[in-house]
């Protein structure tokens, strides 16, 4: 059996075979395995931050459109890189792509 330390990927930069972590620490990636998720602008989103709409949004199954710059209080991040999920008057199981909001 085979541990994530003995794993080891190859550095095309250096032509070295390195270790996973020593991999994953180089790109800068989370040590946890957590994924970050980034707004419009690079800023990185945690739970419970205020984001606002950088366009138009129309919300399908509620028949309602967002719009540009309306704020979504409280988010909380689903575990994908580019899904954040919302609570919004009127709309339940609002799921926001990332790309579309700006942190306030």
């Amino acid at each position: 059996m085979q541990n994530d330390d003995d794993s080891f990927v190859y550095e095309e930069a250096s032509g070295e075979w390195i270790s996973a972590a020593d991999a994953a620490a180089a790109a800068g990636a989370p040590a946890d395995g957590a994924v970050e998720v980034r707004d419009s602008v690079g800023n990185l989103l945690a739970d419970g931050d205020q984001v606002t709409l950088i366009k138009d949004l129309t919300v399908k199954g509620a028949g309602q459109t967002l719009k540009r710059g309306t704020l979504i209080k409280s988010i909380r991040l689903t575990g994908d890189a580019q899904e954040i999920d919302c609570k919004f008057d009127g709309i339940k199981g609002l799921v926001l792509r990332a790309e579309f909001v700006r942190k306030r």
